[in-house]
């Protein structure tokens, strides 16, 4: 593209005026059912990686030691930023993708539900605020929803994809992205707590004021201001728009709805890039993810896919055929589902 057409888009509005509706099924139980008939080996790799929560518990404590260097040490307030920023923004944004492997049970496996709900608990200390318990539930009817306009929290709320809608909305949008998950859920499908949800709630609330009491506020700002600054405008933070945001034409009839990622920033994030093998085969642990897409390359090679999250950050600011509009929706499930209906699906599936 001329160096005068690129800044013709810069600034322009979205071209997409509302979001890709189907009646279609999500396509990924399909494949892998086609992926198990052709391809029997990947079963082997459904196993508990051992070396999971190994690494996630070294994680952890290298953030504690964090959050304690921030106070002696005494780093200026633009040196702590910029450490924020870089450091603990890519590590909580990595225990943030560690928390969604436990939602998948990867530390103890499926037979030991509360062992991982508990480690999870433990593992969202450093991130500053509470949401484990609660991201599970969701999270869940994510992947058997995908694009249920109720039930898949993920999607942008159609107030979101017409208030945010050129280039400096669309970058207004990634900063404040952490707000919006955090309460899109709150406001599209409002569950009540439960008592686990309440418990992850006021534990981490105490690790915060124990934090403030014994180490001070640029402990706590080390903290949460990483987590925010992660989920926003960062490199880790390409992921969120990566995995369903559609990067084709606004006029193309071949829309994809989950894309993957295969470049270096997998090896922070417990390789969530590959994001088609994992909505395949989300009993499959991170780590082996990559041999998924080895052992059935003919289903993998050929679909739209992303080598770069800061590319992906930029087209998704400046090209105005994506945005929050640039998102598969579906108005009628195959069961007619309702929020009670999917409530129990999950609990079910728990």
């Amino acid at each position: 593209m001329s160096a005068e057409a690129e800044s013709k888009k810069m600034g322009a509005s979205n071209s997409r005026t509302d979001f890709v509706w189907t009646e279609d099924n999500e396509p990924h139980a399909a494949r892998r059912k086609e992926i198990l008939t052709a391809h029997p080996e990947i079963k082997s790799l459904m196993v508990v990686d051992t070396n999971f929560k190994w690494v996630v518990l070294g994680v952890v404590f290298f953030q504690f030691a964090m959050i304690w260097a921030m106070t002696h040490f005494d780093f200026t307030w633009p040196v702590l930023f910029l450490i924020t920023y870089v450091v603990s923004g890519t590590v909580n944004h990595s225990l943030l993708l560690a928390i969604h492997e436990l939602a998948h049970n990867a530390a103890f496996g499926p037979l030991k539900p509360k062992w991982n709900r508990a480690f999870g608990i433990f593992v969202n200390l450093p991130i500053g605020v509470p949401m484990s318990v609660a991201f599970k539930g969701y999270h869940l009817e994510h992947h058997k929803y995908q694009g249920h306009e109720i039930v898949d929290t993920d999607i942008p709320t159609e107030l979101e994809a017409r208030l945010f809608t050129n280039t400096f909305g669309k970058t207004i949008w990634m900063i404040l992205q952490p707000f919006f998950y955090a309460l899109r859920p709150l406001l599209v499908y409002p569950k009540i707590a439960s008592p686990l949800e309440i418990f992850n709630f006021a534990v981490e609330i105490a690790f915060d004021v124990a934090v403030v009491y014994f180490l001070g506020w640029k402990s706590l700002f080390y903290m949460i201001g990483g987590s925010l600054l992660g989920m926003g405008l960062h490199p880790v933070a390409g992921h969120f728009v990566s995995e369903h945001y559609m990067f084709t034409s606004k006029d193309s009839t071949d829309d994809a709805e989950t894309y993957s990622y295969y470049g270096p920033l997998n090896k922070v994030t417990f390789n969530v890039g590959y994001h088609n093998e994992h909505h395949d085969f989300p009993n499959i642990p991170g780590s082996l993810l990559p041999k998924v897409k080895e052992m059935a390359p003919e289903f993998y090679d050929n679909l739209p896919q992303h080598t770069s999250w800061v590319r992906v950050l930029f087209d998704y600011i400046v090209d105005p055929s994506v945005g929050p509009f640039a998102r598969t929706k579906r108005k009628e499930y195959l069961y007619a589902l309702d929020k009670k209906n999917a409530a129990a699906a999950v609990a079910k599936d728990e």
